[in-house]
């Protein structure tokens, strides 16, 4: 019984047709970020497990794919670890290598390794595949890509203000004002003023944790965590309220005073509170600067929730979505990220686009272009070797004029060579009859048109 080929739950296969929606999103991403003058760098599939543990917090530590040692990884295992069933003590000495689940944390990796090469601020972008050991759903997968860009080495809160209107730029490219899609910012350093509002300052990690499931789980079942986490009813009342606080600026209403009127109220409610102070005056800057320059087709919301998973991020924080699906664009800032690997205080802000989920919500809305000229145009028939003795030449001659062309590689009856045009959705025929007479036709048409010189031949192409 021979075993029926498959694929890990979470990974796919992409088709001719698949792959050229995955470009236009990657060249469309492409083409915005080298005009906001970010460079591109590429980084390996793999690092060293002691360069990503502990960089995203215990969730993200939880979701890498190890990679055993090469070898006989057990003879240097750790026999106690071993004998115990000690995952993680195990895991340190059979794996010293792991394939990495963002951009973000190599791109620090690679900043310090490379600071002398690098004119700061460095505004670099990737587009590479990650691996997340994630339960596979609906926009979710094991292995997916990820187009990133960051701007490293200046605090400058411009720097925010210009991946917002980079995040505008792609999704008013993408989805051509046909699709509503909301962008919503928070600080980190606003979560950190709600939380101390309350007393709570001690178990911030937990309770943001537990904030950022609201509009999953909803208000009770938060409560109910964070009271399970020993916090008193009272706090937790306090905390829902701060954090209902929402501001939404509709792309239709060109002026920003509904977001900042919510920036103000949360600033009277949380008090004096440093960080708290400092969040709101840093997303005043931001909305300030975005209410100056305009946005084309977004929906601004300011979310006080917000927290986003990865434990790094130290102030901005942002998020984009679209009605019925997961995050399609993430980011924030992060203030030392790189500190890990021995270069402190270098501050950092980035945004990474989900190209897997971009793909399911312009296949499900119809807003893919018809693509034109990613197969081949043109087929030189084949039904004897005078045939391949003609039209090889032409075949050459049309592909240096830019022209997708190739020949069916031996003599066939027609019927089955039509059918190969039918299935590839081929536009152009070229033929000849018993006379050596030279004909071309659109594959979905009946008339014919004579030629005798490829020039003529491609003249025709290019005005069909």
């Amino acid at each position: 019984m021979s075993n029926k080929p498959s694929i890990p739950k979470g990974t796919r296969d992409f088709s001719p047709t698949q792959m050229a929606r995955r470009n236009y999103i990657f060249d469309t991403i492409k083409a915005v970020y080298k005009k906001y003058g970010f460079e591109q760098i590429e980084t390996p599939a793999m690092e060293n497990l002691s360069t990503l543990i502990g960089t995203g917090g215990d969730e993200s530590d939880n979701l890498i794919f190890k990679i055993l040692n090469s070898g006989d990884y057990l003879n240097k295992a750790d026999e106690n670890a071993l004998a115990t069933k000690n995952s993680n003590g195990l895991t340190r000495s059979i794996a010293e290598k792991a394939l990495h689940y963002d951009l973000t944390v190599p791109f620090a990796r690679y900043v310090v390794q490379n600071q002398n090469d690098i004119t700061f601020p460095f505004r670099r972008f990737q587009i590479q595949p990650v691996w997340r050991a994630d339960r596979p759903q609906k926009g979710r997968y094991r292995e997916f890509y990820q187009c990133d860009a960051d701007i490293i080495g200046s605090d400058s809160l411009l720097n925010e203000v210009d991946l917002i209107k980079i995040i505008d730029a792609v999704f008013s490219e993408l989805f051509q004002d046909k699709l509503n899609y909301t962008i919503s910012i928070n600080n980190r350093k606003i979560l950190q003023g709600i939380v101390e509002s309350v007393g709570e300052t001690d178990k911030f990690e937990q309770i943001v944790v537990a904030i950022d499931k609201l509009d999953k789980i909803g208000i009770d079942k938060v409560i109910t965590e964070l009271i399970e986490l020993g916090i008193k009813e009272k706090a937790c009342e306090d905390l829902m309220v701060l954090c209902s606080i929402k501001s939404v600026n509709s792309k239709l209403d060109s002026n920003f005073e509904t977001m900042l009127e919510g920036l103000k109220h949360l600033s009277s409610e949380i008090g004096d509170t440093a960080n708290g102070q400092k969040g709101i005056e840093e997303l005043n800057f931001v909305f300030e600067k975005l209410k100056t320059l305009g946005i084309k087709t977004a929906n601004l919301e300011f979310d006080p929730t917000l927290a986003r998973g990865l434990g790094y991020y130290t102030g901005t924080i942002i998020e984009v979505k679209v009605d019925n699906f997961p995050s399609i664009c993430g980011g924030g800032r992060y203030d030392d990220l790189t500190g890990k690997f021995g270069l402190k205080d270098v501050s950092g802000v980035g945004i990474s686009f989900g190209a897997d989920r971009i793909y399911d919500v312009l296949l499900d809305n119809e807003l893919y272009p018809k693509f034109e000229g990613d197969s081949t145009q043109v087929l030189f028939t084949n039904q004897d070797p005078k045939d391949e003795e003609c039209f090889l030449p032409m075949l050459f001659a049309l592909r240096e004029a830019e022209i997708n062309a190739e020949i069916y590689p031996e003599a066939a009856k027609w019927k089955k060579q039509m059918t190969f045009v039918d299935r590839k959705n081929i536009e152009f025929v070229v033929s000849s009859n018993q006379d050596r007479e030279l004909f071309v036709k659109k594959a979905t048409e009946n008339e014919k048109h004579k030629f005798s010189t490829t020039d003529e031949l491609i003249e025709i192409i290019k005005n069909k």
